[in-house]
């Protein structure tokens, strides 16, 4: 059994250059480098931005035997950053290998039978993937619980009364949803975090992990709220940030079980978390660390 991700590979273009990106690809990698088990899933095109992004997944160890090989070309995402790291959007997105889901390649959970699924960010929002997606996602959650990060992106989408429709559908699917409080409070203006938190735990979901940069992390379950620091660190930027962060919730999954995450076993998880972001923000791009580098973090 081994881990699925699920979701877009693309490439971020930077003011320094291009370089391989999205959400899912960068949760894929920080599993990777961390030691575990993974599976990437999503299309890859064979234009030079696939080839790329192929070559990186595999060098860090992420499986892509669940990918499609595609000749569409290659999703792009034109990154800026503002003054305090943090990054800005826009995607051309229409008719690329990125977003070319079908049921007919993706894996069959039945019989593979995975120990998590993380999805999230645009392909669960970019019609028609999304739906062929949420379908199998279904299929998938009788086998394996689901962690959801919504990874908000209004300069794709930005009717705010669109986007909540699709997170909550998304939501009525999860186990534990990876959300910041930047997404919550873009979706839900008019509501707390702890409103928003609460009422996810009330339609089923067992933990809600909201990230808040440098303020720390906390996470919502029926047993409490926990909550830890931002490490401290001089931010290069925070690309990927997120991610590393629902890598190290797919990896509490895998340790502790969904229903074992509460309590110290969750805070002490929440505490790794921002370790790890905080490796990841200290570096240029999405750059997560590898276990040798958390341990020797985690031990200072």
């Amino acid at each position: 059994m081994s881990i699925w991700v699920a979701g877009e590979v693309l490439i971020d273009v930077l003011p320094t250059g291009p370089v391989v990106g999205g959400g899912p690809a960068n949760t894929a990698k920080a599993l990777a480098r961390l030691g575990n088990s993974v599976d990437f899933i999503d299309g890859i095109s064979t234009d030079q931005y696939g080839v790329n992004a192929r070559k990186e997944l595999v060098r860090d160890g992420v499986g892509l035997s669940h990918c499609l090989t595609s000749e569409k070309p290659t999703c792009t995402a034109t990154v800026t950053l503002d003054t305090l790291g943090g990054a800005s959007y826009e995607f051309h997105i229409d008719g690329t290998a990125t977003f070319d889901f079908s049921l007919s390649w993706l894996p069959d959970p039945e019989r593979q039978k995975p120990s998590v699924l993380h999805i999230g960010t645009l392909v669960t929002i970019i019609e028609p993937g999304a739906s062929v997606l949420f379908d199998w996602a279904m299929r998938v959650g009788e086998f394996a619980p689901i962690v959801f990060d919504p990874n908000i992106r209004p300069s794709v989408l930005g009717n705010r009364e669109t986007y909540v429709v699709a997170v909550e559908k998304w939501i009525g699917l999860s186990s534990i949803v990876k959300v910041s409080d930047d997404d919550l409070k873009w979706l839900y203006p008019d509501e707390s975090l702890n409103e928003v938190a609460k009422r996810w735990l009330a339609v089923g979901v067992s933990c809600v992990v909201i990230t808040r940069g440098a303020q720390g992390i906390i996470g919502f379950t029926e047993h409490g709220i926990e909550e830890v620091d931002g490490a401290k660190i001089t931010v290069i930027d925070t690309v990927g940030a997120g991610d590393t962060v629902g890598a190290i919730i797919v990896e509490g999954v895998i340790h502790h079980s969904v229903a074992g995450l509460h309590g110290e076993a969750l805070k002490s998880l929440l505490q790794k978390a921002a370790v790890a972001a905080g490796i990841t923000c200290s570096r240029a791009g999405a750059q997560p660390p590898y276990k040798h580098e958390l341990v020797e973090a985690m031990e200072k």
